[in-house]
């Protein structure tokens, strides 16, 4: 004879607010045995239903994670709200995948494209599941699959390989174009060659971190470089007037001075040709300025070339620029350009650039030259950093430690203009993360301190002018 105790536990999965829902009935039957003797059940076993429902159920995600990117998000259901969306996590304990789910703060939608959420009149896949599915090239196989100086495309054809990551589809599915990330491209520039690779022509390092000339770093000065991005006008001319008044010397004697990224919209060229004769350096930020990040990371050649060659002609004409100084180029939001810029900027006899991010770390790196592989990770930039050597040096912007206490804070993500740190609301913060950053710089490699701004933001935060001041005195 037998007792038994059962108890039923319901657990409902639900993914993509209705877009999927899974219901699963356990039950957990007890026995005590109080005899040998055998009891009949009119209890109906549930077990074998319960295992098919839950390997249709593991079927059809691994089905929809097959081949995805771990990071890569996507909707189950075009039915529900925008703001839903999931991604593929790998299961260490069972094996497979499973789904995580993220829904956006209400106001915003899921971009696909961008994989963010963003406002929602910027969004405009909400009728799409995914992104579309990519083939991706054969570079790894376990034995020679091509002819010397050719490689296989996704679908096993072989093709030059000077053909990989050229702009234009050799492929038939188009795989050619795909893998062309940094560490991807079979065509990238080498990676740092110190015998090749001599001052005052060009420097790199291994992982960006070495002094540049071999110097004892007490003999290193710490440089630090003030720069502006956006138009210069009536609103922000009377910030950068007291921010570099002529009696504030650096220790050399020499009067501070600052870079200016000129946007050609609302700037006002004779206070661009005042900072010009006072010894400031003006750059170009573009002629438009658009607010659209795609344009920038995706735009063509001829995009890159009216944008900043163009700005540069305008400015060179209306603020009377003549000794061709103009020769550094920085991207709006940051979102560089890949190659295609940096050919442009190579034919248009540009120096340099100073949009790329490198990532908050303990050493910051220093400027290199881009005929060698850039010595760090492509940090944000829509992972869209130049693979090829170009004759052009990166002036990086070393990410900011932007804790407020970071003795005691958790760690956080860095910021690469000191106006796009979010959690600086008051001028004592801002006074103490730019002294934390003078000294992690100053203690460690003394690569340059790139403190760089949006031209409004000194302005709207007040109190901030002064504390940048108070500290380029103090220092």
């Amino acid at each position: 004879e037998y007792t038994s105790e059962i108890s039923s536990v319901i657990i409902m999965k639900t993914w993509g607010a209705g877009a999927m829902e899974y219901s699963v009935i356990l039950v957990i039957t007890t026995l005590s045995l109080i005899s040998s003797k055998p009891q009949t059940s009119n209890s109906i076993d549930f077990s074998e239903e319960r295992d098919n429902e839950d390997t249709r159920y593991q079927a059809v995600i691994q089905e929809l994670c097959k081949n995805r990117p771990p990071n890569e998000y996507f909707r189950l259901s075009t039915e529900s709200n925008c703001r839903d969306v999931v991604r593929c996590v790998a299961n260490d304990f069972v094996g497979g995948h499973s789904l995580a789910a993220v829904r956006c703060p209400t106001g915003l939608l899921f971009d696909l494209d961008g994989q963010v959420c963003d406002w929602a009149n910027k969004v405009e896949n909400c009728d799409k599941l995914t992104k579309p599915r990519i083939a991706r090239p054969n570079f790894k196989t376990d034995e020679p699959v091509c002819q010397v100086g050719k490689l296989q495309c996704g679908d096993g054809e072989c093709i030059d390989q000077i053909l990989f990551c050229d702009k234009n589809i050799d492929c038939q599915d188009g795989s050619d174009e795909v893998a062309c990330g940094v560490d991807e491209d079979p065509n990238a520039a080498p990676k740092c060659d110190l015998s090749q690779c001599v001052l005052p022509e060009c420097f790199c390092s291994p992982d960006g971190t070495q002094v540049p000339g071999d110097l004892e770093i007490t003999q290193v000065p710490q440089m630090i470089t003030l720069t502006f991005n956006g138009a210069v006008n009536v609103d922000n001319i009377g910030i950068y007037q007291e921010v570099f008044k002529e009696e504030r010397l650096n220790p050399n004697g020499c009067q501070a001075k600052g870079t200016f990224f000129v946007s050609h919209k609302y700037t006002n060229y004779s206070a661009v040709q005042e900072l010009h004769r006072k010894g400031h350096e003006i750059g170009v930020f573009s002629i438009t300025n658009k607010d659209s990040p795609r344009y920038w990371s995706q735009g063509s050649y001829d995009d890159w070339l009216g944008e900043m060659a163009g700005a540069r002609l305008i400015t060179e004409r209306f603020a009377n620029i003549t000794d061709s100084t103009i020769i550094g180029v920085r991207a709006p939001y940051l979102r560089v350009g890949g190659n295609t810029q940096f050919e442009m900027m190579s034919d248009q006899f540009f120096v340099y650039d100073s949009s790329i991010a490198a990532p908050l770390g303990r050493v910051p790196i220093w400027p290199y030259s881009l005929v060698f592989r850039m010595p760090h990770k492509c940090h944000g930039n829509a992972g869209s950093c130049p693979s090829r050597p170009h004759a052009i040096w990166e002036m990086p912007i070393n990410e900011l430690d932007r804790r407020d206490d970071p003795t005691f804070d958790e760690r956080l993500s860095g910021c690469h203009l000191v106006s796009s740190c979010s959690n600086i609301y008051d001028k004592e913060q801002f006074a103490r993360m730019i002294r934390h950053n003078f000294n992690r710089h100053y203690s460690s490699n003394r690569a340059p301190l790139s403190l760089s701004f949006d031209s409004a933001w000194l302005q709207v935060n007040k109190g901030f002018t002064k504390a940048l001041v108070d500290w380029m005195v103090e220092t």
